[in-house]
């Protein structure tokens, strides 16, 4: 038997430094080759490692969270034959160590050492849940199921504890009951099949609750809330944290908002849909603005450009390759449009449709996530009155839209219902001038 290193690949174009966002393995796990070992991320694209070989995993070469350098240690698997790890370097696995100090060291399990100079942390892929007693989260301590004569249940299932950010799993019964109690389902600890939370859980956190409240206080709607929960910012949202604090820092935005009667459009949109829709693909309301963007961009090239402030060159761009903020359940992704000149609206629609899919199911390329020279942004249904977009840097603009609502509105004297909406767009003042702002959004 020998040891086999797999180290972090040159994922190219520069890159130096990878985080690591996810674990598919855990230490004593047997992989096959081809496996699926770890999620790595790089900018907004996620990168897969697989196995090169099959054999057993002896140690993992980080923490979910860690910034791991090219041609680090990724993972250690013990394999049939030689391996590639030299029999002067290899040394029996030392028992587990407390990781070093980082970013998100806190958060994240202790991490081995296998060889003085490597360090690797014997984390799992993912956490399994934990069995514990019931948590009371009005007061932060734990206490043992009870049964009917108050002395401990030790037949009662463990509840099992959800991590931030997992649904709670109940009954609509169950969840009407909460309603009632004023109670959030989410801090009540489930002990029914994979963590359904049951009747009697909800009682059993009531009780628990009232104990733990002032004297007086009975409505559980105006509880004592002592708990708090400690949430990494790693993976995705530390790099939209990271994008999203380098644009405002480096650019000074300003936000025009302008709003647009689309009662016409809303009436083709429909008619071309009816005529249309089952052949070619049903059309929303974007396809029609980036196209309406494609033609004002041939008025105003200013706002369709790339700044670069440590050279002081603005560079503008003949293709519009327009970036669509899309929310995934990890955070905001940006894929991008190529040359959207080129594209009419039901193409447009289909490569919105496409992108948008692969930027949700994690399988956009880092070529679909980068290279935009304009943005849009929407948040449909929920997009307001007025919002005030950041700017996607190195652009200079981006345009934002809010809701459409039939609103009354004055036209030749008689008030009549219209279907309004709002554009929010933001744009960098060291490049476009607020004339230039406005007319580019009238023009759209």
């Amino acid at each position: 038997m020998g040891i086999h290193i797999i180290k972090m690949p040159d994922i190219g174009e520069g890159i130096a430094e990878v985080e690591l966002v996810a674990w598919h393995v855990k230490v004593g796990d047997i992989v096959a080759e081809d496996q699926l070992l770890a999620d790595v991320m790089t900018d907004k694209a996620t990168v897969e490692i697989p196995s090169s070989v099959a054999g057993n995993v002896l140690a993992l070469g980080g923490a979910v969270g860690q910034v791991m350098a090219v041609g680090s240690e990724v993972i250690r698997i013990e394999v049939e034959g030689a391996g590639n790890l030299k029999p002067e370097s290899a040394v029996a696995l030392a028992k587990p160590e407390p990781a070093a100090t980082n970013s998100v060291a806190d958060a994240k399990p202790a991490v081995a050492a296998i060889a003085p100079a490597v360090p690797v942390a014997a984390a799992p892929a993912k956490p399994a849940p934990t069995s514990t007693p019931t948590s009371n989260a009005a007061n932060g301590s734990s206490s043992p199921a009870r049964n009917g004569n108050g002395g401990s249940n030790s037949k009662a299932p463990a509840a099992l504890v959800r991590a931030p950010g997992d649904k709670p799993i109940a009954s609509p019964a169950v969840r009407r009951q909460a309603w009632d109690l004023g109670v959030e389902l989410q801090f009540v600890p489930g002990t029914g099949t994979a963590g359904r939370i049951t009747h009697e859980d909800l009682q059993a956190y009531v009780a628990r609750a009232a104990q733990a409240q002032p004297a007086g206080v009975a409505d559980q709607r105006y509880a004592q809330r002592l708990d708090e929960q400690t949430v990494p910012v790693i993976g995705l949202r530390r790099k939209i944290a990271q994008k999203m604090q380098e644009a405002k820092r480096r650019i000074p935005h300003f936000t025009y908002v302008e709003e647009v009667d689309m009662t016409e459009l809303e009436a083709l949109r429909v008619k071309l849909n009816a005529q249309h829709g089952k052949e070619r693909g049903r059309l929303t309301v974007l396809p029609f603005l980036v196209r309406a963007m494609v033609l004002a961009v041939r008025s105003h090239p200013e706002v369709n450009a790339r700044y670069d402030d440590e050279a002081a060159v603005v560079t503008r761009s003949g293709a519009v390759h327009l970036g669509i903020a899309t929310q995934t359940e990890g955070g905001l992704m940006v894929p991008v449009i190529r040359h959207a000149e080129t594209l009419d609206l039901w193409a447009c629609a289909a490569e919105i449709t496409r992108l948008a899919e692969a930027a949700r199911t994690n399988k956009a390329s880092r070529d679909e996530l980068t290279g935009s020279t304009l943005t849009l942004t929407s948040l449909g249904a929920l997009g307001g009155i007025v919002s005030t977009p950041v700017i996607n840097h190195p652009e200079v603009a981006i345009v934002g839209v809010n809701r459409m609502v039939e609103r009354p509105m004055v036209r030749s004297g008689a008030v009549v219902v219209r279907q309004m909406m709002n554009l929010s767009s933001s744009f960098d003042h060291r490049v476009v001038d607020g004339m230039n702002a406005a007319e580019f959004v009238q023009k759209i």
